[in-house]
């Protein structure tokens, strides 16, 4: 029975049930289809480093705050003592220079709309009309910081971990936490909503306070550690400000695939081929997934490509970041050495309190960062490389790649080290064991395909990075010789 305005409304229970019955059916034979809800895309796969979280990682979908536990996890006599978290911000804005680029072509449809009233067939309107009539919706001011949607991410992400880890991320450790971060706003902001995720599941329904006035007090900004990047001359030098460094991503934008892109959009937006290039083509494809990410509104955008499509244009941005971020230069991922090795520092200060019967100190450590961090960590470690190198002019070959950056560093993407105590160990050195995860997920050992690893293996296996990495060393610049031998 359902009560209506002013009566009571009886409402047979067998139609209700064959309705469901009905809708149920239906959802089964419509999933292998083009996704109907306005908030879906067939492209959602392929939008790299722009992905969602939860396209990434569908499992959340049912139910976002519900930790999804691996069953690689160690349990049993095993029991966490310490959680490192590496965490990429949550959904953001576009950059200012990615709404500029998007201005601009915004621009240049309207300026075919005015200059030229035809219908589209069949005497409708065409999707560059449609595009041109619909609302821009982002400003320069926005400039790539957090929205709301990321936000939520970060609440979300921090009711997983708190209902998956309950002992680390217990009250009584709440004080112990320790929280870094960019000083990008974005990342402020996303540690802010974690600690507030944390508040909601210490004390739900209750306001959280101001970040300030938490008992864990707010992140504190670390940009040698969670920037790197900035602060390594070498990389800056022959990566960041060489002009030929990205030369395979330059060599794609002007290669058949994305010339054949170039060609196909300008004839669906009908407007000259010469007035697009690569660059206006991407800010279009990415238009579709912040309209996604941030607004949950699958937009015209999307419209203006198919998956053939989609995945040139994520082989365009993979290439990106392979050359700038990945395997593409030496120096992009031994520029991490700094973070990989505050890591072990970490885990090492907990073994030893733990050894000598000392509460630990630090329970859990939470990092803010970018995919820019994520990425030459990970590459530093040996994960997600495949055999050839991406270039300009592999693409086919690469179609099934492992270093896809979409589904490495989606937003709110976090790569976690978790350290046990295992009693019954048969030695002191069975006795600490350590896992990772990568967005929620055991990530297997890159060098063994092992799910966990006694702790110190994995300090033997990276000796190296962890003994022979030095910043100061790495990001050197070689040394010029500008004197000149007189005869």
């Amino acid at each position: 029975m359902l009560r209506g305005p002013g009566r009571l409304v009886t409402v047979s229970v067998a139609p209700v049930a064959a309705l469901a019955v009905a809708l149920l059916s239906s959802l089964s034979r419509c999933s292998f289809l083009e996704p109907e809800h306005p908030a879906v895309s067939a492209l959602s796969p392929y939008f790299g480093t722009k992905t969602r979280y939860e396209d990434a990682n569908p499992g959340l979908l049912p139910d976002p705050e519900a930790p999804r536990r691996d069953p690689e996890l160690l349990e049993d006599t095993c029991t966490p003592v310490q959680l490192v978290a590496l965490i990429r911000h949550g959904t953001r804005y576009p950059t200012a220079k990615q709404i500029r680029k998007l201005r601009q072509l915004h621009g240049l449809l309207q300026a075919r709309r005015s200059g030229d009233g035809r219908a589209g067939p069949a005497g409708g309107r065409n999707l560059g009309a449609a595009l041109a009539d619909w609302p821009l919706g982002y400003a320069d001011w926005m400039d790539g910081q957090l929205v709301e949607k990321g936000r939520q991410d970060m609440r979300q992400l921090a009711l997983r971990l708190a209902s998956l880890f309950p002992a680390l991320f217990s009250l009584e450790n709440y004080g112990r936490l320790q929280l870094v971060t960019s000083s990008k706003h974005r990342c402020v902001d996303s540690g802010a909503a974690f600690l507030q995720g944390l508040w909601q599941h210490y004390h739900p329904g209750l306001p959280p306070p101001d970040v300030a006035d938490m008992e864990c007090g707010p992140p504190r900004i670390n940009d040698k550690l969670m920037r790197f990047f900035d602060h390594c001359e070498k990389f800056l030098t022959e990566v960041e400000k060489n002009a030929t460094a990205l030369y395979h991503v330059e060599a794609f934008k002007t290669g058949p695939e994305m010339q054949n892109i170039l060609k196909k959009v300008a004839a669906t937006l009908q407007v000259p081929v010469n007035n697009l290039n690569a660059d206006l083509i991407q800010v279009a494809f990415f238009t579709c997934s912040f309209d996604l990410a941030i607004k949950g509104v699958k937009s015209p955008w999307c419209d203006v490509f198919d998956i053939d499509d989609a995945k040139v244009l994520e082989y365009l941005n993979d290439l990106k970041q392979y050359w700038k971020r990945g395997y593409g230069y030496t120096i992009n991922s031994r520029s991490s050495c700094t973070l990989f090795q505050d890591i072990f520092q970490h885990l090492d200060k907990a073994i030893e309190q733990k050894q000598r019967s000392q509460p630990i100190s630090s329970p859990v450590i939470l990092q803010f960062g970018h995919a820019e961090t994520l990425l030459p960590l990970l590459s530093l470690m040996g994960y997600f490389k495949d055999k050839e190198p991406l270039t300009a002019y592999n693409y086919k070959e690469q179609l099934h790649r492992k270093f896809r950056s979409g589904h490495i560093v989606p937003y709110a993407s976090n790569l976690i080290f978790v350290l046990y105590h295992c009693k019954n160990a048969k030695t002191p050195k069975e006795e600490f064991r350590v896992q990772m995860l990568l967005n929620e997920k055991v990530l297997p050992l890159a060098h063994s395909q092992e799910t966990a690893s006694l702790y110190e293996d994995l300090k033997h296996h990276y000796k190296d990075i962890l003994q022979n990495c030095h910043t100061s060393e790495e990001c050197q610049l070689p040394k010029v010789n500008n004197t000149s031998d007189e005869l």
